[in-house]
């Protein structure tokens, strides 16, 4: 099977949609399919409109079988599709959408009309999580459509999933260590996440990992963190290196992301292998992935008082902290594979090809 990919920028390690692009990448390869990688320019979402010639050019002259399209794309693809042979069946790849991210009224309307012009000229889709299914059955009919979720197992070789024996270890060593994996804007929240920490009268330390998207947003975290006092206890890391994260994860306590909205969650999947308990929001795909007061904690983002309410007693009580952190694993080990996830995929894309 030849197959035409379409991602903006390059198709690399970073996280979420990335990630699962690039693992599916590897996995038809494997399977011996032709993947032909197609990178548009990334920039800001007026840029990506203009990108139009530019996309409807590399995608007429692609030789392949199906056309898999990041839905991230969509501003370059909304007025290409329509113009290609209509004899290639084109699947849209969908991790969230747009215009469910935080935007001004205008630019929300805006942004709405084009991404549902871009998913109405799809013939197929690929959803990471039933919320985001359900999400595009708002705007258009979700059929053909195959949902495959997003796997944790990349850092196997650097030890997940972790054994119980190291989760109780682990859990009685220094002050609750809570990590917090994600591109640094807006929409992850990462502001409440220090608002509810600095409620909490024990001990504990954040890390914060994630590449600074929103330099602004950046600051402001920092300037936050320096008025309420705890800027002493929380380290800003950037992006690692996946030996790196995984250290970092390994010698963590607590995954914390809550989000505004997640079409799944890979980094808090990835989290529990290491037996780390996931404090998510409620909002979007992550409650196909917590059990709430199980594995982890399902929280309303707005709410500052919840998200202490899920730590604080983690800080206190650290035989619950061990109980959580072998669910959180349990829950990881029970979930499917970067390679199960990618041969679902194949097998949709061969029948949109047969």
């Amino acid at each position: 099977m030849r197959v035409g990919l379409v991602v903006y920028g390059p198709l690399d390690g970073r996280s979420g949609g990335y990630r699962y692009d690039l693992e599916l990448v590897r996995t038809l390869r494997a399977a011996g399919d032709e993947v032909t990688v197609v990178s548009l320019s990334e920039g800001p979402y007026r840029t990506r409109l203009r990108e139009t010639t530019t996309a409807y050019r590399r995608l007429r002259r692609l030789d392949v079988d199906v056309i898999l399209e990041d839905e991230l794309c969509h501003p370059s693809l909304a007025g290409v599709n329509p113009r290609l042979d209509d004899e290639t069946p084109i699947v849209s790849l969908v991790h969230h959408l747009d215009s469910r991210e935080s935007h001004t009224t205008w630019r929300r309307y805006l942004r709405q009309m084009v991404e549902k012009r871009y998913l109405r000229s799809v013939d197929a889709f690929v959803f990471n999580s039933e919320t985001t299914r359900e999400t595009v059955a708002a705007v258009t009919t979700p059929d053909p459509s195959v949902v495959a979720y997003p796997a944790g197992d990349r850092f196997s070789s650097f030890g997940a999933p972790v054994d119980d024996d190291e989760i109780r270890s682990r859990a009685h060593d220094g002050p609750l260590r809570v990590v917090s994996v994600g591109n640094l804007e807006p929409r992850k929240n990462v502001d409440g996440l220090l608002r509810a920490l600095a409620r909490i009268s024990g001990d504990w330390r954040l890390t914060v990992v994630g590449e600074a998207v929103d330099t602004d947003y950046e600051r402001s975290l920092r300037s936050l963190a320096d008025t309420l006092g705890i800027d002493h206890r929380v380290t800003f890391t950037g992006r690692l290196s996946d030996a790196d994260l995984a250290t970092t994860l390994r010698e963590s306590h607590v995954f914390a992301l809550p989000s505004y909205y997640e079409g799944f969650g890979i980094a808090a999947l990835e989290a529990m292998g290491f037996g780390l308990p996931a404090v998510v929001s409620q909002e979007g795909g992550a409650s196909e992935l917590v059990t709430h007061r199980r594995d982890g904690f399902l929280v309303d983002p707005t709410d500052i008082s919840q998200i202490t309410d899920a730590l604080a007693p983690l800080c206190r009580n650290r035989q619950r902290l061990v109980a959580h952190s072998v669910a959180a694993r349990d829950r990881f080990t029970s979930h499917c594979t970067w390679d199960e996830t990618g041969t679902t995929i194949r097998e949709f894309l061969l029948r949109r090809v047969e």
